[in-house]
């Protein structure tokens, strides 16, 4: 989670909303890294989880990431998490509750609908002080 963390305050500084990600293999290796770059990319599908399951599913040649586990500063919107279903991630990690825009526990939650490909198992609340000071800071800085 520290390295998701590093990441988060990377995009921070490049003024992107402070969410960082990162993919661990089954081997325990790093496969990707990534911070929020919607501005950066003028993309709105930029978040963080979807830029490493981009670069993770690529580093394996496989568009799935069975036995991988992603780390995460914020609670995925709807949009990520569906797409972490799709990808068949074997566990998720995440910060900080996101009650506005979460998919998970708030929100539609994606992995409680019938419809769901693959729920992967959820640890909620890793680091969560720390990640959501950085969001609170960098609102805070804009208002």
């Amino acid at each position: 989670m520290e390295r998701a963390l590093r990441e988060a305050r990377l995009a921070a500084e490049r003024g992107e909303v402070p969410i960082g990600a990162v993919i661990v293999g089954p081997d325990g290796a790093m496969l990707a890294a990534a911070g929020n770059r919607t501005e950066q990319d003028r993309d709105p599908t930029a978040h963080a989880e979807m830029l490493a399951i981009r670069a993770a599913a690529a580093k394996l040649g496989a568009p799935r990431l069975v036995d991988c586990d992603l780390y995460v500063t914020l609670e995925p919107c709807p949009m990520c998490a569906q797409a972490i279903s799709f990808a068949r991630i074997r566990r998720l990690y995440w910060g900080a509750a996101d009650p506005k825009g979460g998919g998970i526990e708030h929100g539609p939650r994606i992995f409680d609908q019938p419809t769901c490909h693959h729920k992967p198992e959820l640890y909620p609340g890793l680091s969560e002080g720390e990640a959501g000071e950085l969001l609170r800071v960098f609102f805070r800085e804009r208002r």
